[in-house]
């Protein structure tokens, strides 16, 4: 199966495009797709070695290139249109209806998405990623500051779902493995006890965890087929005994897990991505 190169070009870090142009290449099962990321296109010369990176790649493929473009200034993003593959112009696509609906010329000004122009959103960012690195994994225990706290067993996705809330959201997030003890204790732990109403629980299927855990300690106690679902019974029923809200992690990805989180939950997001 031939490869199709997917360039993400950007005048900044890329980030825009990247998401929202893998977005529309997940719809398209069965193809394969080489990412080249092009990030700070900030002048005509960058632009012009940005069309010649295009076209020879398209040349030693033998296949168009497909191109997601976030560039703002009129003068990068013509050049780069010259080059041989299909240009997607997101800015183009809902600047232009917007400056007539608004009756408004936009500033057309790079940098605008993922700048640090507002401090206060950007100090948001930075100390609720510091809360969530340190209430890791039961560690610090600030949980009174917390906004969320989410608990379950071992390797089910509490981690980087703490620090994605953190960096997209500002939300304060802390976690809490669920150990062997606490779960042979059938109740809460003491420390999550006067939060109850924080919590949330994250699960997984035994199949999916016993392979993560495989991965990470093959052929160990840990990552047994018996150990993975005494864990996940037990701590499902400690779930619906004090009636914490949980959500199955197997078929979703971080952004779907946060999102779903925030969503059911009602937590306030401090920052919009």
């Amino acid at each position: 199966m031939s490869r199709r190169t997917v360039f993400f070009v950007s005048d900044q870090t890329g980030v825009t495009a990247e998401t929202l142009g893998h977005s529309l290449m997940t719809q398209f099962e069965g193809l394969e797709f080489r990412p080249v990321t092009l990030p700070f296109v900030l002048d005509v010369d960058k632009a012009r070695e940005t069309v010649r990176r295009i076209n020879r790649a398209g040349q030693e493929q033998g296949l168009r290139p497909i191109i997601f473009s976030t560039l703002v200034q009129d003068e990068l993003r013509d050049i780069v249109m010259t080059a041989d593959g299909l240009f997607l112009d997101f800015f183009a696509a809902f600047v232009g209806p917007l400056e007539r609906e608004l009756n408004t010329r936009s500033t057309h000004r790079a940098g605008r998405a993922h700048g640090i122009a507002d401090l206060a959103a950007y100090t948001t960012r930075i100390n609720a990623t510091n809360f969530a690195l340190a209430n890791d994994d039961g560690s610090g225990g600030d949980y009174a500051h917390a906004d969320v706290v989410l608990i379950g067993v071992s390797r089910v996705g509490k981690t980087p779902t703490c620090v994605y809330m953190a960096l997209q959201y500002g939300v304060f997030a802390a976690n809490y493995p669920l150990t062997e003890e606490d779960l042979e204790a059938g109740k809460l732990p003491a420390r999550l006890e006067p939060y109850r109403s924080k919590l949330y629980a994250l699960t997984i299927t035994p199949a999916r965890l016993q392979q993560i855990r495989n991965e990470r300690r093959p052929d160990s106690r840990y990552s047994s087929s018996q150990q993975v679902q005494y864990e996940l019974r037990t701590a499902q029923a400690l779930f619906a005994r004090f009636a914490i809200p949980s959500l199955d992690t197997t078929e979703c990805s971080i952004e779907e897990i946060a999102s779903r989180i925030l969503n059911t939950s009602g937590i306030e997001r401090r920052l919009r991505p």
